[in-house]
């Protein structure tokens, strides 16, 4: 069978690229430990008033880490913050070199969660409980924002969290 010697060559190029993708997958899956996410535990959206999910919110678990449970639910993170800003939507507060960890579900449909500059991002599904963990380094406010599309009031799905500096003082 005869192949052209362009077609020959393209062909070539093609098996490289491929190889050389296949080659950089195992690397990392074996080499440098990535894996793909996995949900942090499995939930029945229908019993969330049964379970952690119950009553959200963020818990100090000393030494600068802090736990916060969200629950993702048609148009709005449940955050169980007591404060809220002009629009109603819920307002953290942490200090400047906190660990917080974000546990998230979601009540009815696939949402997502991402923090401003950091390095959190997770598909928020029913039934799926999604972990992710942020260091704030830095004083200022930050948005956790939805970017999944999830009906006519997503623009509307956020928290903000404001990071003060660690005596106390405003920033």
């Amino acid at each position: 069978m005869h192949i052209d010697r362009y077609e020959r060559q393209y062909l070539i190029a093609v098996a490289a690229v491929l190889g050389l993708f296949f080659a950089a997958l195992v690397s990392s899956a074996l080499v440098f430990g990535v894996r793909l996410p996995q949900p942090e535990g499995y939930i029945n959206p229908l019993t969330l008033n049964r379970t952690v999910f119950a009553n959200p919110g963020m818990r100090n678990m000393g030494n600068g880490v802090y736990d916060v449970y969200i629950v993702a639910r048609m148009w709005a993170f449940d955050a169980g913050s007591d404060e809220k800003d002009e629009r109603g939507q819920d307002v953290l507060r942490v200090p400047v070199g906190s660990t917080v960890n974000f546990y998230l579900t979601s009540a009815d449909v696939t949402h997502g969660f991402i923090v401003e500059r950091h390095n959190a991002n997770i598909e928020v599904l029913p039934g799926h409980v999604g972990r992710s963990s942020t260091r704030f380094n830095e004083v200022g406010t930050f948005h956790i924002q939805c970017h999944e599309y999830c009906g006519r009031g997503h623009q509307n799905m956020y928290i903000k969290i404001i990071v003060e500096p660690a005596d106390g003082s405003a920033a």
